[in-house]
């Protein structure tokens, strides 16, 4: 089972484990047009790895075995805390399960993802999420 953790306490898992990791899931075009958590205040980076190609957004039928090499590379095992973010939560949800089953027993979605649900106009960035909480981050 995946948990449901908020964007502090995704925060709050990277920056106190030393081999945590966030897993950004969204599509190139969104870190380009939209930005990337910024991870550099606590020494790290976010693992970048689509869930989905733009622009078909067919899931990633190497997705696993692309997450898991950038892991690899990084010193990260099994065990260790994984954060996995998108827009608002739902790929990421899918994403992390998709590791769980690969083996990685400490996968947890971001709930609110990066830019947060939709408010009444029906825009993002305004009523939750990675941005609206003031965590860092940089325009792609």
């Amino acid at each position: 089972m995946i948990d449901e953790v908020d964007v502090t306490a995704a925060w709050e898992g990277l920056t106190s484990g030393p081999r945590s990791q966030l897993v950004d899931v969204r599509t190139r075009a969104e870190w380009t047009y939209v930005g990337i958590p910024d991870l550099a205040p606590i020494g790290k980076r976010a693992v970048l790895v689509e869930w989905q190609t733009f622009p078909d957004q067919a899931v990633d039928a190497r997705f696993v075995e692309r997450l898991a090499g950038e892991l690899k590379a990084l010193g990260v095992q099994p065990g260790d805390d994984l954060y996995f973010i998108c827009r608002s939560g739902s790929r990421s949800l899918a994403a992390a399960r998709a590791l769980a089953e690969a083996g990685y027993s400490s996968c947890h979605n971001v709930s609110g993802g990066f830019e947060g649900p939709l408010d009444d106009l029906r825009h993002r960035g305004t009523l939750g999420g990675w941005k609206v909480s003031g965590l860092p981050w940089l325009q792609g």
